[in-house]
C-alpha cells in the first residue's frame, strides 16, 4: 500500500514556459482515483545533478516517486540512468522492448529505427515494464530501499496512455483503499461567503475532507474520502454533502457537472428544450463552447454575433429607440438581444451578452467590465448585471461563464 506519492517532471521546457505541466495534473487525479495521495509535485530541468538531488529529497519523504518525462533517445533524456544511479540498481537490455520500438518505426513511421533509439531499451534490471503501443518510450516500474519507483514518458498522450492502462491497473493492485471527490457546483455566493457558511465544516476536516475553488463565475466545493471500497466513501461523503446542501440551499445547482457548457447541453437534451445566443462583446464565444461539445446539435440552434447597432437592430430587432436613449451596453438592449434571438431561431431559450471587455469604456460613463446577461423564455426575460475585473480575454471569458452559469441554474429548476 502506497502512503505518500511525489510526482517529479523531468524537462527544461517546463521551467522555461514553454510547455504546461499538464502530465502532472492528470496523473495527479488518476492518482486520487486509486487512493494514492499526492503530497508534493516537483519540476527540475535535464540536469544530472538537480535532478539526483530531487530524487534523494523525495527518497526521504515518500514511498511512491513518479517521474515523467526524460525517458527518449536523445543525449538530453537522463532520467533512467540518473534514478537508478540514485537508487543502485543497473540497467539492463529488453529485447523484447527493442523489437516493440523498432516495430513502432515501421507500421507508423514507415522507416527504420534509427540506432540511437536503441537507448530505449534499457531499463532498470528486475523492473515491470510499462509497454507502450503509442510511442517509442516505454515506462517502467521497480522498488529499491522500500520505494516504488515509476517512470513515465513526457509526450502527454504517452503519459496519459501508460497512466490508465499500465501504471494505475499496477497501483491499484497493490492499493488497501481509495479516494472518492464529489464536486458541488455553487452560483451566486462569492468564495468568502461561501468559507463563513462553511467555516466549521472546512476547519480541521480530514476525511471527508471540504475545500472550496472559485471557478469563472461559481464555486466549486470539493468533498473528498478515503475509505476501503467506493460504498464506504459514499457513507463518509453523505452526512456532510447534506449539511453543505442545507446551509447553501437553491445555490447549490449541481453536482460533478463537468464544465458549464457541457451540462447545459446534456440538461437541455434531456429536457427537449433548445438555445440560441446573441453576442456582443463576447464575439461567438458562448456559441463557440456550446458546439465544442459533441452532440450540441440537439440542443443549440444557433447564434448571432450582434457587434454593431446596425446588426443589433437589423438581425435581432432591438428597436432603434434603445439603442439611442439607453445605449448597446445596458439592460433593455440585452433583453431585446434576447429576445429577439429567441424569436428568429425559435428557440426554447436564448442568452445574451452585451458589455465593455476594454480597453476603454462608453460615452455613456459605463467603464470597462460593466456586462448585461439576458435570459429569454417562455415566461419572460431576466437580466443580470454584472461588474467585471480583469483585462479583455478575462472579462469575455468571464461574461460566457457566468452566462452558463445562469443558464444552468434555469435548467436546474426544471424538472428533467
Amino acid at each position: 500500500m502506497f502512503h505518500h506519492a511525489e510526482i517529479i517532471a523531468v524537462g527544461s521546457e517546463l521551467l522555461l514556459g514553454n510547455v504546461a505541466n499538464t502530465d502532472a495534473q492528470y496523473v495527479s487525479q488518476k492518482l486520487a482515483d486509486v487512493g494514492v495521495d499526492v503530497l508534493y509535485h516537483t519540476v527540475v530541468g535535464d540536469n544530472p545533478e538537480r535532478l539526483r538531488q530531487v530524487t534523494d529529497i523525495a527518497h526521504q519523504r515518500c514511498d511512491l516517486l513518479i517521474f515523467i518525462g526524460g525517458l527518449g533517445p536523445t543525449y538530453d533524456d537522463l532520467t533512467k540512468d540518473t534514478v537508478c544511479a540514485a537508487f543502485g540498481v543497473a540497467m539492463e537490455f529488453h529485447e523484447d522492448v527493442m523489437e516493440e520500438i523498432s516495430g513502432y518505426f515501421k507500421n507508423v513511421f514507415r522507416r527504420e529505427m534509427p540506432d540511437c533509439n536503441r537507448r530505449q531499451a534499457y531499463l532498470p534490471k528486475g523492473c515491470t515494464v510499462l509497454h507502450n503501443p503509442v510511442g517509442t518510450a516505454p515506462g517502467c516500474v521497480f522498488t529499491a530501499d522500500g520505494v516504488t519507483v515509476a517512470m513515465l514518458p513526457g509526450v502527454p498522450h504517452e503519459c496519459r496512455y501508460l497512466t490508465d492502462h499500465a501504471l494505475l491497473p499496477y497501483l491499484q493492485a497493490r492499493q488497501e483503499s481509495m479516494i472518492l471527490s464529489h464536486t458541488l457546483h455553487v452560483f451566486g455566493l462569492t468564495e468568502p461567503k461561501v468559507q463563513e457558511e462553511l467555516g466549521d465544516l472546512m476547519n480541521g476536516a480530514v476525511n471527508p475532507s471540504l475545500a472550496p475553488y472559485a471557478k469563472g463565475a461559481e464555486v466549486q466545493l470539493r468533498l473528498t474520502a478515503k475509505a476501503a471500497t467506493e460504498a464506504d466513501c459514499e457513507r463518509l461523503l453523505a452526512p456532510l454533502m447534506q449539511a453543505v446542501r442545507q446551509r447553501l440551499g437553491a445555490h447549490v445547482y449541481g453536482v460533478d457537472m463537468g464544465s458549464p457548457e457541457q451540462h447545459a447541453v446534456q440538461a437541455l437534451t434531456r429536457r427537449g428544450l433548445t438555445v440560441s445566443a446573441a453576442e456582443s462583446c463576447t464575439g461567438g464565444l458562448i456559441a463557440k463552447r456550446l458546439t465544442d461539445v459533441p452532440g450540441a446539435s440537439a440542443a443549440f440552434l444557433g447564434g448571432v454575433v450582434s457587434y454593431t447597432n446596425g446588426v443589433k437592430h437589423g438581425v435581432l430587432g432591438v428597436p432603434e429607440a434603445l439603442l439611442q436613449q439607453y445605449g448597446a451596453v445596458s439592460e433593455p438592449v440585452a433583453k431585446a438581444m434576447a429576445e429577439g434571438a429567441r424569436r428568429i431561431t425559435g428557440s426554447s431559450l436564448a442568452l445574451s451578452v452585451t458589455g465593455l471587455a476594454g480597453p476603454d469604456g462608453d460615452d455613456r460613463g459605463n467603464p470597462v467590465g460593466t456586462v448585461y446577461i439576458g435570459l429569454a423564455k417562455a415566461g419572460g426575460t431576466q437580466v443580470t448585471q454584472l461588474f467585471l475585473k480583469g483585462d479583455r480575454k478575462s472579462i469575455r471569458q468571464q461574461a460566457a461563464d457566468y452566462a452558463f452559469a445562469l443558464l444552468n441554474k434555469y435548467l436546474q429548476k426544471i424538472n428533467p
